[in-house]
């Protein structure tokens, strides 16, 4: 059996105005009809899968019940009373994911709720293609396959080959400079670090156990004494806030002597700022992506995103414009990178946007 674990708590700060710390982007239906988060769940029809298990922030508790009803896959929510990072949440997956199917051994499919995968009948085979892995006791991870040297991904180098479908893991690597991302992709041994995973739950569980005592101890503990409130599991508040804050790469992944990596050539997009809905939106003739109500003049190669009300230009190149109804962004398209800096600034500040 295999249950989706989907971590839906990230605070999509890069993608503000729209994305904002009470309805960060994964709640947004920024690449279709569907919100991200629907849509990482409803990629899943194609495979044989339990009802989702997902991971939230508690203040978004009720978005994220409200839109997986939309869609009739409500699943388990469990709340987190602060993030902890991703190798706490996916611990308290698989110990949940045990004992809700008979004390069973599923494997986790873990996903991001905030990814676009646009061919995802590619990303059903390779998700196929790692089961045999998984339930070998692998620990899968799913390496997308680069399209230009990107700076803002982590990548995977590969190791020796497994069987015709994937590879072991020789290093995780952080965000590169730009000559060395461009040494990877010219390599064609490395991957983006999808930040998607596959294995069983035990696997996962026994791993950390070995590698990091204190955050098994702390997510075990908080396990003692859940309570169910309406449609959530609740985690003992004052165990779970003394668990280390760490990701599962470096907590189990680059630890383990059982990590594989199944290539993901599937369109796959983390949607890490305004540039990214540039590349994959529709454009105008002078490259130009439009949401709302939009009038251009001698514009060309920009993203206008407008909420409630007419946005023009004149004579403009390579800039994001984003207007909602109480802020507005304008950044040149090679620096939108870095709104999450306006962000920290609007905290520090105390502003309400």
């Amino acid at each position: 059996m295999i249950v989706p674990v989907v971590m839906a708590g990230g605070s999509g700060t890069r993608l503000w105005p729209l994305s904002r710390a009470m309805y960060p982007k994964q709640f947004l239906p920024l690449a279709g009809k569907h919100t991200m988060l629907q849509a990482t769940v409803k990629r899943l029809e194609g495979l044989k899968v339990a009802a989702p298990l997902t991971i939230c922030n508690e203040e978004h508790r009720f978005i994220v019940a409200e839109q997986l009803r939309e869609i009739d896959q409500l699943g388990t929510i469990v709340l987190e009373p602060e993030g902890r990072n991703t190798a706490p949440a996916i611990a308290l997956a698989a110990d949940i994911a045990q004992h809700r199917n008979g004390n069973t051994d599923p494997l986790l499919l873990v996903l991001a709720a905030d990814h676009i995968i646009q061919d995802e009948a590619a990303f059903i085979a390779a998700v196929e293609k790692a089961v045999p892995l998984a339930e070998q006791g692998k620990l899968v991870t799913f390496g997308i396959v680069p399209t230009q040297a990107h700076t803002g991904y982590g990548y995977i180098k590969r190791g020796e080959r497994v069987d015709e479908h994937s590879y072991g893991v020789e290093q995780f690597v952080e965000k590169p400079d730009a000559t060395t991302a461009q040494d990877y992709l010219d390599s064609g041994e490395y991957y983006w670090n999808s930040g998607m995973f596959l294995f069983k739950s035990s696997r996962y569980l026994s791993e950390l156990q070995q590698h990091r005592p204190d955050i098994a101890g702390a997510c075990i503990a908080s396990l003692a004494n859940t309570t169910k409130d309406l449609d959530f599991i609740r985690v003992n508040k004052e165990a779970f806030l003394a668990c280390p804050d760490e990701s599962i790469d470096y907590a189990v992944m680059e630890a383990t002597s059982d990590a594989v990596v199944v290539p993901l050539d599937a369109g796959w997009n983390d949607i890490g700022a305004w540039s990214a809905l540039w590349d994959l939106g529709d454009k105008d003739d002078n490259g130009n992506v439009t949401y709302g109500d939009t009038l251009l003049q001698e514009t060309n190669n920009c993203l206008i995103h407008s909420d409630e009300r007419l946005t023009t230009t004149i004579g403009l190149n390579d800039i994001v414009i984003v207007d909602t109804k109480d802020a507005l962004l304008v950044a040149a398209r090679d620096q939108v990178q870095n709104v999450k800096t306006i962000v920290t600034q609007l905290k520090a500040q105390g502003r309400s946007e």
